[in-house]
């Protein structure tokens, strides 16, 4: 640990949830709600590395509207927030906090929304895949799977490296058939959205494949302006960017790409019906319901019913997600529940 530089976990705050409309709103979207305990999604992504060595204080990316949030939930801890003055996806964001790290130290790039339940193996991981950024790979956690998942992307093994793998590519969110090949080889992890890199090394392939992306960044960065604890990116150099995510714009084009495989109960808690399958330990195992407010279930199975104080009342249903929030309902069976976001409610808030 000590040959490795300083770990600097990057939070990434950007979305509006829309996928879990009505509980998620564009002015509180998900990280900063209650979603699986007691804490927020946000405060778990800055717990898991809080105190803990080899760790420095969090760098979080975020737009403006949600500072306040970010202020509050960090209960005073240090940590430094970079205000992004649009969103423009992941590959912006990130380059913004690598332009304000040291080059040689260590990003650990964390979405805030993400559920992980087991913290010890999360930091295990970090640690493999710091390792391997410091050789200036970029490394991408390879959740491993449990199911012929069809909602997330996936990444090929390729040859074996210290602590981790070489990708051998990427692949999209597969069909059924396609999935359930992928978990049968054991050659394929999910993409979690989870990566380290040396802050140079990124900036330097990112120039390489995106240079005009890498020169707004690096002028947004040298225009930019700090607040106390904050940093403005200029507005305007920041204005031009055309957003992209770490995926397309980098890890699918460097030659340097490598995974560390990561058995850590993670969800993205993505749909309703990831929140639901997030939080059956503290249901009705039998019946894999879950009820969280005043609800009333009668021969109903794998049902997700969450109410803000109206009843809810089912009879005989299966497979359904029924939400209860500041005036909204929304039902939607597990299989719909990927397409909530295009709801006219979701997305004219």
């Amino acid at each position: 640990m000590s040959d490795i530089p300083p770990i600097h976990p990057v939070i990434l705050c950007g979305g509006s949830g829309t996928r879990l409309w009505p509980v998620s709103r564009k002015a509180k979207p998900k990280p900063f709600l209650p979603l699986v305990g007691k804490t927020t999604l946000f405060e778990q992504a800055v717990g898991r590395v809080a105190g803990h060595p080899g760790f420095a204080p969090p760098v979080v990316v975020a737009g403006s509207q949600h500072g306040e949030h970010i202020t509050a939930q960090m209960h005073g801890a240090k940590h430094r927030l970079v205000v992004e003055p649009a969103a423009r996806n992941t590959a912006p964001a990130i380059a913004l906090a690598a332009a304000l790290l040291p080059a040689e130290d260590i990003m650990l790039v964390c979405p805030s929304d993400h559920h992980i339940a087991d913290e010890t193996a999360f930091r295990s991981a970090a640690l493999a895949a710091a390792a391997l950024a410091a050789d200036d790979y970029l490394v991408s956690f390879g959740i491993s799977p449990d199911r012929p998942e069809t909602g997330y992307g996936y990444i090929r093994r390729g040859g074996a490296l210290a602590g981790g793998y070489a990708i051998a590519n990427f692949v999209e969110k597969p069909d059924l058939e396609s999935a359930r090949a992928y978990l049968a080889s054991g050659e394929y992890s999910w993409n979690g959205g989870i990566f380290a890199f040396r802050a140079g090394a990124l900036l330097d392939e990112l120039a390489t494949h995106r240079p005009a992306m890498a020169s707004a960044v690096h002028k947004a960065v040298s225009e930019g302006r700090e607040e106390g604890a904050s940093f403005h990116p200029d507005a305007d150099s920041f204005a031009g960017i055309e957003g992209e995510s770490i995926d397309y714009a980098v890890m699918e084009n460097t030659a340097r790409a490598a995974m560390v495989p990561a058995d850590m109960g993670w969800s993205d808690i993505g749909s309703w019906a990831a929140l639901h399958d997030a939080l059956l330990g503290d249901g009705d195992e039998a019946d894999a319901n879950i009820v969280q407010g005043d609800a009333d279930l009668v021969d109903c199975r794998n049902v997700l019913a969450i109410g803000d104080g109206m009843r809810i009342s089912a009879v005989g249903l299966e497979d359904v997600c029924i939400v209860v929030s500041d005036g909204e309902v929304l039902v939607t069976t597990r299989e719909g529940a990927q397409k909530v976001g295009k709801l006219p409610g979701a997305i004219n808030q």
